[in-house]
């Protein structure tokens, strides 16, 4: 019997030994030090593709050669917005739960506009415009940068920077160390708000005076042999816009002759110009900020707003939309370089994917008989109140038609005793009839219906009950609402505005490629697991465990 004691005893000690041993290893040892965010912005999949022979090998190419490529990766949710979209990334989830429900919407509580990231109660920093008077207040939820800031007792930084303020503001998230974005006109600055800091940080100010902006106001040209531009269409066509000043939407582009009719230094934004100027501006960070340095993992937000620009203007068939990606690659290849040389190759996991795609200018579809068109959403707000007015003797029962929304008029409708159900059915059908208008949902079908798949799908995850409107339209595939017949825009749930791409690179991520279907919420939470953190706060999204190691 003692013998057999003694057996039990040393079985029992080895494995406590064995369970002290194994608790000493690190419980996620594929923590980086630095975590880089960049959202390209209008950036459709198919750019990856279509330009990918014009790309070097340190950009894109070794992004997609070394890091984990997701081929179907698509917004869950319309409008597809750049706010939206910015902050779907990095909350994880849909306006549905983070609020953010376009760049700009109607605010039916204080009956007037509201801008995503607009904030009176703060004050700017770097310029006296209101440009800088700016923060995440209208965003309810967490960001991953915040729950990494949490989770290391703020000791982690989070810096965001983006030539759009809620390109920098809402990635960055309520606890950043400091967002900055690009005040142009004529002053050409990278600003903050005092929502972050009392004054802008010296190394800011000395970027500022160094004169960066002002040596990428020359000429814009093909980067490369524009007859080998062969993704794209012709240079001089019916459907590209242009810049005031210049008769044709043609290459060369003399900027410094060009600025004082078209925004002065903001035309630094609608060149690939501003792309480099971000980068510039994101390595000086890096460095000052010593972003990556210590056993704390840190944020950097990146977002490259340019692209956006130039696709609005010339559209995304366009010479200029081709050189653009070109020159980003090679500003994606600086930007690789300069982390593997301060924060060292291995240390660092980055992710790049878009805020949403962008569909082709219609007029040029209309030219190759593909089904398209325009929208005049003041017509459509004409004809709506009429009929109204008509059908139910007053006047102002609508507050507004805007961001393919109606929103009522409460006070009216319950004085008239007008029950509101019956007068959503009304106003949907109504709208349904109208031209180039696809669909129509109700406040009620929103709320009380499950939609899980679909455009309805899409709707329903970017409806938020207290800020959306009471009916909900969405147009027919290839059909915009836009002020010119030339350049084009985005905001659909058609694929072409939701397929987008979605990179993984670094530390702690596999190597591939996959077609099975990822989701913009998805992100967010796949950070976290890499990080061991918890997810942001009202975070929809599952982890993307193929990617991780």
């Amino acid at each position: 019997m003692k013998y057999y004691i003694s057996f039990i005893l040393i079985v029992v000690f080895s494995f406590n030994s064995s369970a002290q041993t194994q608790t000493h290893e690190p419980i996620n040892p594929e923590k980086p030090k630095l975590v880089v965010g960049i959202v390209v912005d209008q950036m459709r999949y198919d750019y990856l593709t279509r330009f990918w022979d014009k790309y070097g090998k340190d950009g894109f190419k070794r992004l997609v050669g070394e890091g984990f490529n997701f081929k179907n990766h698509h917004f869950n949710y319309v409008p597809t917005y750049t706010a939206p979209g910015h902050a779907s990334i990095f909350t994880g989830t849909t306006p549905e739960n983070h609020g953010i429900i376009s760049n700009s919407w109607y605010n039916k509580f204080e009956q007037q506009y509201v801008y995503c990231v607009s904030d009176e109660s703060v004050q700017p920093l770097g310029t006296i415009a209101s440009a800088g008077k700016m923060s995440p207040n209208r965003l309810v939820a967490t960001t991953v940068a915040d729950e990494n800031r949490l989770f290391s007792q703020m000791r982690g930084k989070t810096i965001g920077i983006a030539l759009k303020d809620r390109g920098a503001i809402l990635p960055a998230g309520h606890t950043a160390n400091a967002a900055y974005w690009f005040h142009g006109q004529e002053e050409g600055k990278w600003i903050s708000s005092t929502y972050y800091m009392e004054e802008l940080p010296k190394w800011v100010q000395d970027f500022n005076i160094s004169g960066k902006a002002l040596s990428y106001m020359d000429t814009w040209d093909a980067v490369q042999d524009i007859d080998t531009y062969l993704a794209s269409g012709s240079d001089e066509n019916l459907f590209e816009t242009g810049y005031k000043g210049k008769n044709t939407a043609t290459f060369p582009y003399d900027l410094n002759s060009l600025g004082k009719e078209n925004g002065n230094y903001d035309l630094l934004k609608e060149t690939p110009n501003g792309n480099s100027l971000t980068t510039d501006f994101a390595i000086a960070a890096i460095k000052a900020e010593e972003l990556g340095i210590d056993e704390f993992t840190d944020f950097l937000t990146v977002s490259f707003s340019s692209t956006d620009y130039v696709g609005h203007n010339f559209g995304v068939n366009s010479k200029e939309i081709e050189d653009a990606y070109i020159r980003l690659d090679m500003d994606l290849a600086r930007l690789l370089a300069n982390l593997d040389a301060q924060v060292g190759k291995g240390n660092y996991t980055l992710f790049l994917t878009a805020d949403h795609g962008g569909g082709d200018v219609p007029t040029y579809l209309t030219s190759v008989k593909i089904p398209s068109g325009y929208f005049d959403d003041v017509e459509l707000e004409k004809r709506l109140k009429e009929f109204v007015s008509v059908k139910y003797k007053k006047e102002d029962l609508i507050e507004s038609v805007s961001n393919y929304q109606v929103f009522f008029n409460y006070r009216a409708l319950m004085e008239a005793e007008i029950d509101r159900t019956s007068f959503e059915k009304n106003i949907a059908h109504f709208i349904l009839q109208y031209p180039k208008v696809n669909k129509a949902f109700t406040r009620n079908d929103l709320v009380s219906g499950s939609y899980t798949d679909g455009i309805a799908g899409l709707v329903q995850n970017g409806f938020n009950q207290k800020w959306s409107g009471d009916v909900v339209f969405v147009l027919d595939p290839a059909v915009i609402s836009y002020t010119t017949t030339t350049g084009s825009t985005h905001g659909s749930g058609f694929s072409y505005d939701t397929h987008s791409p979605l990179i993984f690179f670094g530390k702690g991520i596999k190597h591939g490629t996959t077609a099975i279907r990822s989701e913009v919420v998805d992100i967010a939470p796949t950070i976290s697991v890499l990080l061991g953190i918890a997810f942001p706060n009202s975070s929809t999204g599952s982890p993307l465990i193929k990617v991780l190691e």
